[in-house]
């Protein structure tokens, strides 16, 4: 017994030592976790049994994000102690120790339970279920963008802010294809959100088949305004045919006023390609497109905004 320990017991009276050596483990996810109490009573039935349960959503949701099958553990990997502190102490103290099959466990104490700092506590689960499960020791950073990856809201919030430091040319992890491939993708099925809108709205233009080969010898990108002024051209006709398809599918998946306004600009490209409709009308069908792209920006907003 440590020193501490000794303390601690002769603080106590003989009754309140024996209720506590009697009080239940509680076990959880298939005996990875183990939450024990060392505290009174009425401590343990409020704090046990939450932290308890805070640790096994932790667990279980570090589990289903990467695709992992809960296995059963005849030695936890996770020891938790509820202690009987009532004063304001948000301490989480942690240690490593072996298990008797040689397996690694953390040991975390909580002083005051009902002060203890959350974010550290779901920091330090993460790394545990890390080294006890995968045998791999994570440091804060990593743990931390490992949870938000159990969560699709801030999954969602972190991919577009990485994809927004890649668009700034800020430092990221990943080659470009990572990040075109990104573009493409639907992050939020049946939404868009605004940066959705201005990376598409950022490819409202057409680009000859070939680099080196500029449209009538000098453009090597058009606005789709500035296409109807040549769409005499069959470079210009055949890169609107190309770009329709395009529209179509950055649309798929999104908000319907995002599907409105690809379809829009799909059709204006597609009647463009044909070379038989007059100017007027493809810039009428244009302006009609950039209106639904306006009118899903704001849905977009308003969205963003909890409106």
């Amino acid at each position: 017994m440590s020193l501490l320990a000794s303390i601690l017991c002769m603080a106590l009276t003989r009754s309140e030592i024996i209720e506590r050596m009697k009080a239940p483990v509680m076990v959880r996810s298939e005996g990875l976790v183990k939450v024990y109490s060392d505290c009174p009573e009425d401590m343990r039935r409020e704090y046990q049994p939450a932290v308890a349960g805070y640790a096994a959503d932790t667990v279980d949701r570090l589990y289903a994000s990467l695709s992992m099958k809960p296995e059963k553990f005849a030695y936890p990997g996770i020891k938790i102690y509820v202690g009987d502190v009532r004063t304001n102490d948000s301490q989480v103290v942690v240690r490593v120790r072996r298990r008797p099959d040689g397996g690694n466990m953390t040991v975390i104490y909580l002083k005051a339970p009902g002060y203890s700092d959350l974010d550290r506590l779901r920091i330090e689960l993460v790394k545990a279920f890390f080294l006890a499960v995968r045998g791999e020791k994570i440091d804060d950073e990593r743990a931390i963008r490992v949870f938000r990856a159990t969560d699709p809201v801030l999954r969602v919030r972190d991919m577009y802010a990485e994809l927004s430091d890649w668009l700034a040319g800020r430092k990221v992890e990943g080659d470009d294809e990572k990040y075109l491939k990104m573009m493409r993708s639907v992050l939020v099925p049946g939404k868009a959100t605004v940066r959705d809108i201005l990376i598409f709205a950022s490819r409202l233009y057409l680009y000859p088949e070939y680099h080196d080969r500029p449209f009538c010898g000098k453009y090597r990108s058009l606005p789709f305004r500035d296409a109807v002024e040549l769409a005499g051209d069959a470079a210009v006709r055949a890169a609107a045919r190309d770009k329709a398809p395009q529209m179509i599918a950055f649309g798929g998946g999104r908000s319907p006023e995002m599907r409105g306004a690809a379809a829009a600009y799909a059709s204006f490209l597609f009647a463009l390609a044909g070379g038989e409709v007059d100017r007027a009308h493809l810039l009428g069908m244009l302006d009609d497109a950039d209106v639904k792209l306006n009118v899903a920006l704001e849905a977009a907003k308003k969205m963003e905004e909890g409106k």
